[in-house]
């Protein structure tokens, strides 16, 4: 029998080149800098996932080409349905994203991200290529990711009901803005067959989303911009029994200011909107075929007794994926409410659509964990 050659997607594209991989220190100390030189950042913007650990291109594009197959993922997930008991209620935020990603040759990952995010009267739509490149690192590989592409910002305020004439606020002196910026991200990714750490940043850029005056600068603190947002998750697989029985746990850290008061302007501290918040997940992997999932969601202020900076859990989570034979993987999950917003919501609902192209590569893992 003829043995079956090794494919990699986009083998016709010519080869790239990351030129300053060969100094990982240099680069590394570059992404702790990104991370820590983040001062104006005020409220977190972008969308969250329960079924993050299937969709970890959206947040590191380090992740790129990682299964050494051709992978593709949708999701859909619908938040705080049903918010103040009204079905179909218009304010609610609402995701859609798209994924693929494969790899190019030994080293080079390529991948496409497209999301679309709605929110109240405001929609944000991302488009961005993505180009990684794997070295091996240890016991594992170290993936360095880079993405660029294009953002739309629009809002509609006439959805919106004034209780003061909206002249007074230039905020909204144009009813239907449009933006168009560009868009810029970055991600380290390590994995093994059995562990995974990643750090990313996947939109640095940090426009402002309305023109603001000379005169109103000397009287406004702050206003609308696109805020940098950081991600830190790790995670494992456990065969409890062989590949019949496997526990994997997950940890997703979000923040868009974690180290927020080491950082000043004179005697002024810049403030956060958004509190930074974690996932804490564990599930279990039956016979190659279904996942169950429980994860924990919630800001780590939620456990402050004491002091301004307070919240509140944010939600149990429920997930399940079934993986075909065909490499076919559907998955749905349930966020049930457990902070403030549980006498309002009905809870979040999220649909995954995934299919991974493992049979056209030679001794390619049916399934992979992460």
């Amino acid at each position: 029998m003829k043995p079956i050659r090794k494919i990699y997607f986009f083998g016709n594209l010519l080869p790239l080149y990351l030129p300053a991989v060969g100094r990982i220190g240099d680069f590394l100390k570059v992404m702790l800098l990104l991370f820590v030189f983040h001062s104006h950042i005020y409220a977190q913007q972008e969308p969250q996932f329960t079924h993050y650990m299937f969709n970890t291109l959206v947040y590191n594009p380090g992740y790129a080409g990682s299964k050494e197959y051709l992978s593709a993922v949708a999701v859909y997930r619908d938040q705080w349905a049903a918010l103040g008991n009204k079905a179909g209620w218009q304010g609610r935020p609402l995701t859609q994203t798209f994924s693929i990603h494969s790899t190019l040759n030994k080293r080079v990952g390529l991948g496409l991200n497209l999301v679309n995010a709605s929110a109240g009267a405001r929609q944000t739509t991302y488009l961005n290529g993505i180009y990684a490149y794997r070295i091996n690192f240890g016991k594992g590989t170290l993936s360095i990711g880079l993405q660029a592409g294009v953002m739309n910002w629009k809002a509609d305020w006439n959805k919106l009901d004034f209780q003061q004439p909206q002249e007074l606020d230039n905020a909204f002196g144009t009813l239907t803005p449009s933006l168009f910026l560009p868009d810029f991200g970055a991600g380290l990714f390590f994995y093994t067959p059995h562990f995974y750490a990643g750090a990313s940043m996947p939109h640095l850029a940090n426009f402002p989303l309305r023109q603001v005056s000379a005169a109103e600068r000397d009287e406004i603190r702050k206003w609308a911009r696109v805020q940098r947002h950081f991600y830190l998750t790790t995670g494992g697989a456990i065969p409890l029994n062989g590949d019949n029985l496997v526990f994997r746990p997950s940890f997703l850290l979000k923040s868009v200011g974690l180290f927020n008061n080491f950082f000043r302007q004179g005697n002024l501290v810049r403030e956060i909107g958004a509190p930074a918040s974690f996932d804490l997940d564990a599930s279990l992997f039956f016979q190659k075929k279904l996942w169950l999932g429980l994860s924990f969601r919630s800001a780590f202020a939620a456990f402050n007794s004491q002091g301004p900076k307070q919240s509140s859990p944010d939600s149990f989570d429920l997930w399940t994926t079934l993986h075909f034979n065909n490499g076919l993987r559907i998955g749905m999950s349930y966020d049930y409410p457990i902070g403030k917003l549980k006498s309002a919501s009905n809870g979040s609902f999220e649909l995954m659509v995934g299919y991974d192209f493992y049979q056209q590569v030679e001794k390619a893992v049916h399934i992979r964990y992460f």
